[in-house]
Protein backbone atom coordinates (compact mmCIF):
# COMPACT_ATOMS: atom_id res chain seq x y z
CA UNK A 1 0.00 0.00 0.00
CA UNK A 2 1.29 3.44 -0.95
CA UNK A 3 -0.19 6.62 0.55
CA UNK A 4 0.65 10.17 -0.50
CA UNK A 5 -0.19 12.98 1.95
CA UNK A 6 -0.01 16.35 0.21
CA UNK A 7 0.69 19.80 1.66
CA UNK A 8 0.37 18.91 5.33
CA UNK A 9 1.81 20.89 8.23
CA UNK A 10 4.00 18.70 10.43
CA UNK A 11 3.34 19.01 14.18
CA UNK A 12 6.19 17.08 15.76
CA UNK A 13 8.75 18.92 17.93
CA UNK A 14 11.06 15.89 17.62
CA UNK A 15 11.23 16.21 13.82
CA UNK A 16 13.35 18.53 11.70
CA UNK A 17 10.20 19.02 9.63
CA UNK A 18 8.27 20.46 12.57
CA UNK A 19 5.99 23.33 11.53
CA UNK A 20 6.87 22.83 7.85
CA UNK A 21 4.37 22.11 5.10
CA UNK A 22 5.46 18.98 3.25
CA UNK A 23 4.41 16.03 1.13
CA UNK A 24 4.78 12.61 2.73
CA UNK A 25 5.03 9.33 0.81
CA UNK A 26 4.38 6.13 2.73
CA UNK A 27 4.88 2.63 1.35
CA UNK A 28 4.33 -0.65 3.19
CA UNK A 29 4.01 1.22 6.48
CA UNK A 30 7.31 3.13 6.12
CA UNK A 31 7.86 6.83 5.38
CA UNK A 32 9.94 6.63 2.19
CA UNK A 33 10.05 10.31 1.28
CA UNK A 34 9.40 13.75 2.77
CA UNK A 35 9.77 16.84 0.59
CA UNK A 36 8.19 20.15 -0.29
CA UNK A 37 6.58 18.43 -3.27
CA UNK A 38 6.49 14.80 -4.37
CA UNK A 39 5.22 13.17 -7.56
CA UNK A 40 3.78 9.70 -7.16
CA UNK A 41 1.32 7.12 -8.42
CA UNK A 42 0.14 6.32 -4.91
CA UNK A 43 -2.94 4.17 -4.31
CA UNK A 44 -4.36 6.85 -2.03
CA UNK A 45 -3.77 10.60 -2.05
CA UNK A 46 -4.82 12.62 1.01
CA UNK A 47 -5.06 16.37 0.69
CA UNK A 48 -7.15 19.23 1.93
CA UNK A 49 -7.11 22.74 3.27
CA UNK A 50 -5.34 23.13 6.60
CA UNK A 51 -4.13 19.54 6.84
CA UNK A 52 -1.88 18.61 9.79
CA UNK A 53 0.07 15.45 10.59
CA UNK A 54 1.61 14.34 13.86
CA UNK A 55 2.90 11.17 15.49
CA UNK A 56 0.00 8.89 16.36
CA UNK A 57 -2.05 9.92 19.37
CA UNK A 58 -2.24 7.83 22.55
CA UNK A 59 -5.27 7.51 24.83
CA UNK A 60 -3.81 6.61 28.21
CA UNK A 61 -7.02 5.27 29.80
CA UNK A 62 -10.09 3.80 28.08
CA UNK A 63 -12.50 0.97 28.87
CA UNK A 64 -13.75 -1.42 26.19
CA UNK A 65 -15.66 -3.70 28.64
CA UNK A 66 -14.71 -6.99 26.94
CA UNK A 67 -14.71 -9.64 28.35
CA UNK A 68 -17.80 -9.54 30.52
CA UNK A 69 -19.74 -6.46 29.39
CA UNK A 70 -19.91 -6.81 25.60
CA UNK A 71 -23.39 -5.24 25.57
CA UNK A 72 -21.68 -1.95 26.51
CA UNK A 73 -18.63 -2.14 24.22
CA UNK A 74 -16.43 -4.72 22.55
CA UNK A 75 -12.75 -4.53 21.74
CA UNK A 76 -13.64 -4.26 18.05
CA UNK A 77 -16.14 -1.40 18.50
CA UNK A 78 -13.85 0.36 20.96
CA UNK A 79 -10.90 0.25 18.60
CA UNK A 80 -13.16 1.54 15.80
CA UNK A 81 -14.05 4.50 18.02
CA UNK A 82 -10.35 5.05 18.76
CA UNK A 83 -9.44 5.09 15.06
CA UNK A 84 -12.26 7.57 14.34
CA UNK A 85 -10.90 9.72 17.17
CA UNK A 86 -7.37 9.78 15.73
CA UNK A 87 -5.79 7.41 18.25
CA UNK A 88 -3.20 4.92 17.04
CA UNK A 89 -2.67 3.51 20.55
CA UNK A 90 -4.94 2.91 23.52
CA UNK A 91 -4.18 1.86 27.09
CA UNK A 92 -7.01 -0.43 28.13
CA UNK A 93 -8.50 -0.22 31.62
CA UNK A 94 -8.61 -3.52 33.59
CA UNK A 95 -12.31 -3.04 34.41
CA UNK A 96 -13.52 -6.19 32.68
CA UNK A 97 -15.07 -9.39 34.07
CA UNK A 98 -12.90 -11.20 34.82
CA UNK A 99 -10.55 -8.28 35.37
CA UNK A 100 -7.24 -8.06 33.50
CA UNK A 101 -5.44 -9.62 36.46
CA UNK A 102 -3.84 -12.74 34.96
CA UNK A 103 -1.59 -13.39 31.99
CA UNK A 104 -4.32 -15.45 30.28
CA UNK A 105 -6.75 -12.49 30.24
CA UNK A 106 -3.96 -10.18 29.05
CA UNK A 107 -3.22 -12.62 26.24
CA UNK A 108 -6.94 -12.86 25.42
CA UNK A 109 -7.44 -9.13 24.85
CA UNK A 110 -4.20 -8.85 22.88
CA UNK A 111 -5.32 -11.71 20.65
CA UNK A 112 -8.73 -10.09 20.14
CA UNK A 113 -7.03 -6.83 19.12
CA UNK A 114 -4.42 -8.49 16.92
CA UNK A 115 -4.07 -7.11 13.40
CA UNK A 116 -6.06 -3.94 14.16
CA UNK A 117 -4.86 -0.58 12.89
CA UNK A 118 -4.98 0.67 16.52
CA UNK A 119 -2.46 -0.77 18.96
CA UNK A 120 -4.06 -2.01 22.18
CA UNK A 121 -1.99 -1.96 25.39
CA UNK A 122 -3.69 -3.61 28.37
CA UNK A 123 -3.29 -2.14 31.84
CA UNK A 124 -2.94 -5.08 34.20
CA UNK A 125 -4.85 -5.10 37.48
CA UNK A 126 -2.68 -4.19 40.46
CA UNK A 127 -4.69 -6.46 42.75
CA UNK A 128 -6.34 -9.81 42.11
CA UNK A 129 -9.55 -9.20 40.14
CA UNK A 130 -9.25 -5.51 41.23
CA UNK A 131 -10.67 -6.46 44.63
CA UNK A 132 -8.13 -4.38 46.57
CA UNK A 133 -7.06 -7.23 48.84
CA UNK A 134 -3.98 -8.98 47.46
CA UNK A 135 -1.48 -8.02 44.78
CA UNK A 136 -1.91 -9.60 41.36
CA UNK A 137 0.94 -11.34 39.51
CA UNK A 138 2.15 -8.12 37.95
CA UNK A 139 5.50 -9.41 36.69
CA UNK A 140 3.77 -12.32 34.95
CA UNK A 141 1.37 -9.91 33.25
CA UNK A 142 4.19 -7.52 32.36
CA UNK A 143 6.02 -10.32 30.56
CA UNK A 144 2.85 -11.08 28.60
CA UNK A 145 2.08 -7.55 27.43
CA UNK A 146 0.67 -5.46 30.31
CA UNK A 147 1.94 -1.89 29.89
CA UNK A 148 1.16 -0.56 33.40
CA UNK A 149 -0.87 -1.49 36.48
CA UNK A 150 -4.02 -0.11 38.05
CA UNK A 151 -7.27 -1.16 39.67
CA UNK A 152 -9.00 1.13 37.20
CA UNK A 153 -12.36 2.48 38.35
CA UNK A 154 -11.74 0.98 41.83
CA UNK A 155 -8.77 2.98 43.14
CA UNK A 156 -6.50 1.24 45.63
CA UNK A 157 -7.78 2.39 49.04
CA UNK A 158 -5.41 0.48 51.31
CA UNK A 159 -2.23 2.52 51.79
CA UNK A 160 -0.12 -0.52 52.65
CA UNK A 161 -1.29 -2.35 49.53
CA UNK A 162 -0.52 0.71 47.41
CA UNK A 163 2.93 0.86 49.00
CA UNK A 164 3.54 -2.79 48.10
CA UNK A 165 2.36 -2.23 44.52
CA UNK A 166 4.72 0.72 44.08
CA UNK A 167 7.60 -1.31 45.49
CA UNK A 168 6.77 -4.32 43.32
CA UNK A 169 6.80 -2.47 40.00
CA UNK A 170 10.24 -1.01 40.72
CA UNK A 171 11.72 -4.43 39.89
CA UNK A 172 10.89 -3.89 36.21
CA UNK A 173 10.63 -0.08 36.06
CA UNK A 174 6.85 -0.29 35.85
CA UNK A 175 4.21 2.36 36.46
CA UNK A 176 1.14 2.30 38.68
CA UNK A 177 -1.92 4.25 37.49
CA UNK A 178 -4.38 5.60 40.04
CA UNK A 179 -7.68 7.46 39.78
CA UNK A 180 -7.44 9.56 42.96
CA UNK A 181 -10.72 8.95 44.78
CA UNK A 182 -11.04 8.20 48.49
CA UNK A 183 -14.02 5.86 48.66
CA UNK A 184 -14.92 6.74 52.25
CA UNK A 185 -15.12 10.48 51.56
CA UNK A 186 -16.93 10.09 48.24
CA UNK A 187 -19.39 7.44 49.45
CA UNK A 188 -22.97 8.49 48.83
CA UNK A 189 -21.93 11.56 46.85
CA UNK A 190 -23.51 12.24 43.48
CA UNK A 191 -21.68 15.36 42.21
CA UNK A 192 -19.12 17.96 43.20
CA UNK A 193 -19.74 19.40 46.65
CA UNK A 194 -20.38 23.12 46.35
CA UNK A 195 -22.94 25.81 45.69
CA UNK A 196 -24.51 23.88 42.79
CA UNK A 197 -24.96 20.64 44.76
CA UNK A 198 -26.44 22.57 47.67
CA UNK A 199 -28.89 24.35 45.40
CA UNK A 200 -29.93 21.09 43.74
CA UNK A 201 -30.21 19.26 47.04
CA UNK A 202 -27.84 16.54 45.90
CA UNK A 203 -25.23 14.85 48.07
CA UNK A 204 -21.80 16.26 47.28
CA UNK A 205 -18.37 14.73 46.77
CA UNK A 206 -15.80 17.08 48.33
CA UNK A 207 -12.57 17.99 46.57
CA UNK A 208 -10.93 16.48 49.66
CA UNK A 209 -11.96 13.01 48.42
CA UNK A 210 -9.45 13.52 45.62
CA UNK A 211 -6.79 15.66 47.22
CA UNK A 212 -6.31 13.45 50.26
CA UNK A 213 -5.60 10.52 47.92
CA UNK A 214 -3.21 12.60 45.81
CA UNK A 215 -1.37 13.67 48.95
CA UNK A 216 -1.18 10.10 50.28
CA UNK A 217 0.13 8.65 47.04
CA UNK A 218 2.69 11.41 46.55
CA UNK A 219 4.05 10.54 50.00
CA UNK A 220 4.16 6.85 49.04
CA UNK A 221 6.11 7.69 45.89
CA UNK A 222 8.49 9.81 47.94
CA UNK A 223 8.99 6.85 50.29
CA UNK A 224 9.42 4.15 47.61
CA UNK A 225 11.09 6.09 44.79
CA UNK A 226 8.67 4.40 42.39
CA UNK A 227 6.63 5.68 39.42
CA UNK A 228 3.00 6.78 39.64
CA UNK A 229 0.55 8.22 37.14
CA UNK A 230 -2.62 9.95 38.35
CA UNK A 231 -5.40 9.87 35.78
CA UNK A 232 -8.56 11.98 35.79
CA UNK A 233 -7.38 14.67 38.18
CA UNK A 234 -10.07 17.31 38.62
CA UNK A 235 -9.21 19.85 41.32
CA UNK A 236 -7.11 22.97 41.71
CA UNK A 237 -5.40 21.50 44.77
CA UNK A 238 -4.41 18.32 42.90
CA UNK A 239 -2.74 20.34 40.17
CA UNK A 240 -0.78 22.35 42.72
CA UNK A 241 0.34 19.31 44.70
CA UNK A 242 1.49 17.52 41.56
CA UNK A 243 3.29 20.66 40.37
CA UNK A 244 5.25 20.78 43.65
CA UNK A 245 5.97 17.02 43.57
CA UNK A 246 7.41 17.31 40.07
CA UNK A 247 9.56 20.28 41.09
CA UNK A 248 10.90 18.10 43.88
CA UNK A 249 11.95 15.50 41.32
CA UNK A 250 9.43 12.76 42.16
CA UNK A 251 8.50 10.46 39.27
CA UNK A 252 4.86 11.48 39.15
CA UNK A 253 2.86 12.17 36.01
CA UNK A 254 -0.82 12.82 35.42
CA UNK A 255 -3.56 13.05 32.82
CA UNK A 256 -6.86 14.85 32.51
CA UNK A 257 -10.09 13.97 30.72
CA UNK A 258 -11.55 16.08 27.90
CA UNK A 259 -14.81 16.52 29.79
CA UNK A 260 -13.14 17.88 32.94
CA UNK A 261 -11.49 20.50 30.71
CA UNK A 262 -14.74 21.37 28.92
CA UNK A 263 -17.52 21.07 31.50
CA UNK A 264 -18.31 22.07 35.09
CA UNK A 265 -20.81 21.04 37.75
CA UNK A 266 -23.22 23.60 36.29
CA UNK A 267 -23.95 20.97 33.62
CA UNK A 268 -25.88 19.01 36.25
CA UNK A 269 -28.51 21.68 36.95
CA UNK A 270 -30.96 19.68 34.85
CA UNK A 271 -30.32 16.49 36.86
CA UNK A 272 -29.17 14.78 33.64
CA UNK A 273 -27.22 11.62 34.49
CA UNK A 274 -25.30 11.85 31.20
CA UNK A 275 -23.05 14.26 33.14
CA UNK A 276 -22.50 11.88 36.05
CA UNK A 277 -18.81 10.90 36.02
CA UNK A 278 -16.10 9.88 38.48
CA UNK A 279 -14.28 11.98 39.54
CA UNK A 280 -17.22 14.40 39.25
CA UNK A 281 -17.32 17.54 37.16
CA UNK A 282 -15.92 20.34 39.33
CA UNK A 283 -16.20 24.14 39.51
CA UNK A 284 -15.16 26.70 36.92
CA UNK A 285 -12.17 27.58 39.14
CA UNK A 286 -11.05 23.95 39.00
CA UNK A 287 -11.61 23.76 35.25
CA UNK A 288 -9.40 26.79 34.63
CA UNK A 289 -6.72 25.37 36.95
CA UNK A 290 -6.72 22.16 34.89
CA UNK A 291 -6.29 24.16 31.69
CA UNK A 292 -3.39 26.08 33.21
CA UNK A 293 -1.86 22.82 34.41
CA UNK A 294 -2.05 21.36 30.91
CA UNK A 295 -0.65 24.56 29.45
CA UNK A 296 2.42 24.69 31.73
CA UNK A 297 3.12 20.95 31.58
CA UNK A 298 2.06 20.02 35.10
CA UNK A 299 -0.59 17.85 33.45
CA UNK A 300 1.29 15.61 31.04
CA UNK A 301 -1.29 14.03 28.79
CA UNK A 302 -4.90 13.21 27.94
CA UNK A 303 -7.05 10.26 29.03
CA UNK A 304 -10.48 9.97 27.43
CA UNK A 305 -11.80 7.84 30.33
CA UNK A 306 -14.02 6.35 27.63
CA UNK A 307 -16.56 4.42 29.73
CA UNK A 308 -19.42 3.10 27.59
CA UNK A 309 -22.83 2.17 28.99
CA UNK A 310 -26.06 0.81 27.55
CA UNK A 311 -29.12 3.09 27.53
CA UNK A 312 -30.75 1.86 30.73
CA UNK A 313 -27.55 2.15 32.79
CA UNK A 314 -27.89 5.92 32.40
CA UNK A 315 -31.64 6.43 31.89
CA UNK A 316 -32.67 6.05 35.54
CA UNK A 317 -32.76 8.06 38.75
CA UNK A 318 -29.55 10.06 39.10
CA UNK A 319 -28.61 8.25 42.30
CA UNK A 320 -28.63 4.85 40.57
CA UNK A 321 -27.24 5.86 37.17
CA UNK A 322 -23.79 4.59 36.18
CA UNK A 323 -20.76 6.90 36.06
CA UNK A 324 -18.97 7.75 32.83
CA UNK A 325 -19.01 9.12 29.30
CA UNK A 326 -18.12 7.44 26.01
CA UNK A 327 -16.28 10.30 24.28
CA UNK A 328 -13.17 8.74 22.76
CA UNK A 329 -14.05 9.35 19.12
CA UNK A 330 -14.54 13.09 19.63
CA UNK A 331 -11.88 13.66 22.29
CA UNK A 332 -9.81 15.86 19.96
CA UNK A 333 -12.82 17.94 18.97
CA UNK A 334 -13.81 18.52 22.60
CA UNK A 335 -10.23 19.44 23.45
CA UNK A 336 -9.65 21.82 20.55
CA UNK A 337 -13.07 23.43 20.89
CA UNK A 338 -12.26 24.09 24.55
CA UNK A 339 -8.54 24.85 24.44
CA UNK A 340 -7.83 26.69 21.17
CA UNK A 341 -7.98 30.03 22.99
CA UNK A 342 -5.61 28.84 25.73
CA UNK A 343 -2.81 26.76 24.22
CA UNK A 344 -1.10 25.95 20.94
CA UNK A 345 -1.73 22.92 18.78
CA UNK A 346 1.92 21.99 19.39
CA UNK A 347 1.31 21.69 23.13
CA UNK A 348 -1.84 19.66 22.58
CA UNK A 349 -0.02 17.26 20.24
CA UNK A 350 2.71 16.84 22.85
CA UNK A 351 0.02 15.82 25.34
CA UNK A 352 -1.69 13.49 22.89
CA UNK A 353 1.24 11.90 21.10
CA UNK A 354 4.71 12.50 22.47
CA UNK A 355 4.69 12.67 26.27
CA UNK A 356 2.46 9.59 26.81
CA UNK A 357 4.87 7.51 24.72
CA UNK A 358 7.71 8.58 26.95
CA UNK A 359 5.79 7.92 30.18
CA UNK A 360 4.67 4.41 29.25
CA UNK A 361 7.63 3.31 27.14
CA UNK A 362 5.84 3.18 23.79
CA UNK A 363 7.83 3.46 20.58
CA UNK A 364 8.49 7.06 19.59
CA UNK A 365 7.32 7.70 16.04
CA UNK A 366 9.22 10.77 14.90
CA UNK A 367 8.11 11.95 11.47
CA UNK A 368 11.30 11.12 9.63
CA UNK A 369 12.28 9.41 6.40
CA UNK A 370 12.82 5.70 6.99
CA UNK A 371 10.71 5.57 10.16
CA UNK A 372 7.57 3.56 10.68
CA UNK A 373 4.46 5.52 9.77
CA UNK A 374 2.37 5.85 12.91
CA UNK A 375 0.55 9.05 12.04
CA UNK A 376 -2.58 10.99 12.92
CA UNK A 377 -3.98 13.24 10.20
CA UNK A 378 -6.18 16.12 11.33
CA UNK A 379 -7.26 19.71 10.80
CA UNK A 380 -7.67 22.51 13.30
CA UNK A 381 -10.02 24.34 10.95
CA UNK A 382 -13.63 23.63 10.24
CA UNK A 383 -15.86 21.68 12.58
CA UNK A 384 -17.29 18.25 13.21
CA UNK A 385 -20.62 17.02 14.53
CA UNK A 386 -20.95 13.49 15.87
CA UNK A 387 -24.37 12.13 14.97
CA UNK A 388 -26.13 8.96 16.00
CA UNK A 389 -25.76 7.48 12.53
CA UNK A 390 -21.96 7.84 12.35
CA UNK A 391 -20.95 6.93 15.90
CA UNK A 392 -18.62 3.92 16.15
CA UNK A 393 -19.04 3.07 19.83
CA UNK A 394 -21.84 0.70 20.81
CA UNK A 395 -22.85 3.14 23.53
CA UNK A 396 -24.45 6.59 23.40
CA UNK A 397 -23.67 8.03 26.84
CA UNK A 398 -22.09 11.08 25.25
CA UNK A 399 -23.46 14.60 25.91
CA UNK A 400 -21.66 16.01 22.87
CA UNK A 401 -23.66 14.04 20.26
CA UNK A 402 -25.25 16.48 17.83
CA UNK A 403 -23.10 19.41 18.92
CA UNK A 404 -20.86 21.27 16.49
CA UNK A 405 -17.25 21.12 17.73
CA UNK A 406 -14.03 22.58 16.35
CA UNK A 407 -11.49 20.66 14.28
CA UNK A 408 -11.60 17.43 12.36
CA UNK A 409 -9.81 14.09 12.57
CA UNK A 410 -9.12 13.03 8.98
CA UNK A 411 -7.70 9.60 9.80
CA UNK A 412 -4.75 7.54 10.95
CA UNK A 413 -1.98 5.45 9.42
CA UNK A 414 -0.58 2.62 11.54
CA UNK A 415 0.48 -1.01 11.24
CA UNK A 416 0.64 -0.60 7.44
CA UNK A 417 -3.07 0.24 7.41
CA UNK A 418 -5.04 3.36 6.60
CA UNK A 419 -8.26 4.57 8.18
CA UNK A 420 -10.07 7.66 6.91
CA UNK A 421 -13.17 9.25 8.41
CA UNK A 422 -15.96 9.86 5.93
Amino acid sequence: MQVHIRKARVIDPQSKYHDKIVDLLIEDGIIINIAASIKSDADTVIEGKGLHISPGWVDVFADYREPGFEHKETIASGLAAAAAGGFTDVLLSPGTQPALSTKSIIQYVLQKAGGNIVGLHPIGAATQNTDGKDLAEMLDMRENGAIAFSDGWKPIQNANLMLKALEYVKAFNGTVIQIPIDATLSSGGLMNEGIISTGLGMAGIPALAETIMVHRDIELVRYTGSKLHFTGISTTESVEMIRKAKAEGLTITCSVTPYHLALTDESLTGYDSIYKVAPPLRSETDRLALIEGLKDGTIDCIASHHRPHEWDAKAKEFEYAADGMAVQEITFNILWDTLKEYLTIERLVEALAIIPRDIFGLESWEIKKGNKAGITIFSTGGDHTLSLDNIKSLSRNNPFIGKKLSGKVVGIINNDQLYLNK
